[in-house]
């Protein structure tokens, strides 16, 4: 069962450091891309909604990429399962927020728009 678990927790790990914001490449390759399509997504049923789909959507993959790569490196090290706390959920929380700052100057200054402005419409 150890090398299940080893295997499962590098997987998770691994998973998670490309959604998460430690690496420098990430965001330009993995994070923006995943937001920008879920924006996208929210922006044709609804165009306003693009900005904050955009901020909402890279949040959560840098969330959902914290949060898989501790279990996934809690899991490789440790001899037993232990639960996620409130504590740790939210230093991955803050650090999320932190990078979210970013992408959302990168909409107010017009960097990032809705892909019909990229494909000719208004």
């Amino acid at each position: 069962m150890a090398g299940k678990r080893k295997v499962t927790g590098s997987f998770l790990a691994i998973v998670g450091y490309m959604l998460s914001p430690l690496s420098w490449w990430n965001d330009a390759f993995v994070n923006l891309p995943l937001a920008l399509a879920f924006a996208w997504l929210m922006s044709v049923f609804y165009r306003p909604a693009f900005a904050p789909a955009v901020v909402v959507g890279y949040w959560l993959t840098n969330v959902v990429g914290l949060v898989l790569l501790h279990k996934g490196a809690q899991q490789f090290l440790s001899e037993k399962r232990s639960k996620y706390s409130r504590r740790e959920l939210l230093q991955d929380v803050g650090v999320s927020l932190a990078y979210t700052v970013l992408i959302v100057a990168l909409i107010k200054f017009g960097v990032l728009k809705p892909v019909q402005v990229y494909l000719g419409g208004r």
